[in-house]
């Protein structure tokens, strides 16, 4: 649904001709592809600025905004169709029947093409009531939140049909002055959505029922609740999988040992560390990974443990003399290997 042009502009419906233009002026001035380079968000931001002030701009094309609505272009090609046909005061259907361009327009809830189809190339045939667009909502959560699942309470502005005109946008033939002829008003609503253990980047939850409203008559549509998960400074997540950095001293990595990794859940548990162990290896801890999500195999994911040999950092006399040691050893063997 495209959002409402005063809204884009940040402007009331009362705002004058020259309060249009300095908005425009000062959005534009932000978000010109110039000012932001490479920015897709920012590129599509002003192109909605700019079809704002298109419309806006200009008096006639403003008031068919202010008296259609989003269906003012539709409304206009009506009407051009209307005087073409030499109709006087409304399209005449057949039976001699008048319809009112705006009120048809928002009764059918589709543009001019359906309009025809419905008035001409239909028969009987009677479009049922329009179903409510859906809406989306994104979440952040963290990896902790993802591992054992969550709640989020959203706070969010619904739309609802207008009390007043009963969501036609229309009282007696004039625009209502309470949802300013859109049929809709907001209204603030709080919701309570489950983020599912195992969700990840682009995880959506449906909340049926929850999206835009379908008029008076009309089913609304759906809200979908989509989750991104920030970035961990100690793990790393790849798919169902986690790795994490584990620090192993230079004795362990070389005669084998056993150190402390902990879990994304908050567990500790024993890694030991064979012998020989290369820095930079991962050793795998199966099942201890992220869970996966409904619909999937059941359990989890592994966390991988990424091997980071310490080297110390200082060494005493008799720890000095061992490595000399070591090293002579070593050099002999390569030596000896060589001969």
């Amino acid at each position: 649904m495209a959002r409402d042009y005063y809204e884009v502009l940040g402007l009331k419906r009362s705002a004058s001709q020259k309060e249009i233009k300095q908005a425009f002026r000062r959005l534009a001035r932000k978000h010109h592809p110039d000012v932001n380079p490479g920015d897709k968000a920012a590129e599509e931001r002003f192109k909605e600025i700019n079809r704002a002030h298109e419309v806006l701009s200009d008096a006639d094309k403003r008031a068919k905004y202010d008296r259609y609505g989003a269906q003012w272009e539709q409304a206009e090609a009506f009407e051009k169709a209307q005087q073409k046909a030499g109709a006087a005061g409304g399209w005449s259907a057949p039976g001699g029947f008048q319809f009112d361009v705006g009120e048809l327009l928002r009764r059918q809830g589709g543009g001019f093409e359906s309009v025809l189809e419905n008035l001409f190339g239909g028969g009987a045939r009677q479009r049922g009531p329009m179903r409510g667009q859906n809406v989306e909502y994104t979440t952040e959560i963290s990896l902790e939140e993802a591992y054992a699942g969550t709640t989020r309470t959203l706070q969010l502005q619904s739309q609802e049909p207008c009390a007043t005109c009963s969501g036609r946008g229309q009282i007696a033939g004039a625009v209502c002055h309470v949802c300013q002829g859109q049929g809709a008003t907001l209204r603030p609503k709080r919701l309570e959505v489950k983020i599912p253990a195992g969700a990840r980047d682009g995880t959506r939850v449906r909340l049926a029922g929850e999206g835009s409203s379908g008029g008076p008559s009309g089913p609304r549509g759906d809200l979908y609740v989509v989750v991104t998960v920030r970035p961990h400074p100690r793990f790393e997540r790849k798919g169902d999988d986690l790795v994490t950095e584990v620090a192993v001293p230079i004795e362990d990595a070389v005669l084998g040992g056993e150190v402390e990794v902990q879990t994304i859940g908050g567990k500790r548990v024993a890694l030991k560390i064979p012998p020989l162990t290369q820095n930079g290896r991962a050793i795998r801890l199966a099942g201890l990974g992220m869970p996966h999500l409904d619909g999937k195999a059941k359990g989890h994911g592994d966390l991988l443990a990424r091997v980071r040999v310490v080297l110390p950092e200082k060494l005493s006399e008799r720890e000095r003399k061992l490595f000399e040691q070591l090293r002579e050893e070593r050099r002999g063997a390569k030596a000896g290997a060589k001969g």
